[in-house]
Parts: C-alpha cells; structure tokens; sequence
C-alpha cells in the first residue's frame, strides 16, 4: 500500500460507521449526542442536527473511500476500512453501555 490509504481507508470505516447512528436516531425523531450538544458528546441534540451530521458523516466517508480507491484497492485496505468499522462499533457500544449505567 502507497502513501496514506491507509489512514484513507481506516478514517472512512470510522466515518461511515458513525453516520449510522446519528442518521437513525434522526430520522426516527430521537435525541442523541453530537459534538455540538452541551456538554459535547453527552448532551443531547435535535433530531435535524444529528440527521445533518450523520448524512455529512456519510458525505466525507464516501468521499474519503473513493480518494483511497477503496474499491480497487487490495486486502489491506479492505482490512483498514474494517478495523475502523469494528474499532468505532466496539467503542461506542462500550460508551453507550457506561452512559445507561449511568441515567
């Protein structure tokens, strides 16, 4: 792998799978964490805004995905791409678990 496809790859998995969340809650007309809330990411934000983040979410992941040639690049930016999929799914299951602990 040349130059930074990598970082490419695994910044598109991490994107793409943080879009999916904050679209769902939105469109569902539910309140959930943004950078933008108050507290950031632990205030709760308006279904609109997480509905505009997680589709910019997915604008920059796509984007992010075709600049690495994520579609013909070989197994290891596939892997990449993957670990940021699992790394940010484990993640934010393990945060939201604590938060419910928490409320």
């Amino acid at each position: 792998m040349q130059g930074i496809e990598w970082l490419e790859s695994l910044l598109a998995g991490l994107l793409l799978t943080n879009g999916v969340p904050h679209f769902v809650k939105g469109v569902c007309g539910d309140r959930f964490p943004t950078p933008f809330a108050h507290p950031p990411g632990r205030g709760l934000s308006s279904p609109t805004l997480n509905v505009v983040w997680g589709l910019l979410n997915f604008l920059l992941g796509g984007w992010l995905a075709h600049v690495a040639e994520l579609s013909q690049g070989g197994p290891s930016r596939w892997a990449f791409f993957a670990a940021g999929v699992v790394l940010l799914s484990l993640w934010s299951s393990w945060c939201f678990a604590q938060k419910h602990k928490e409320s």
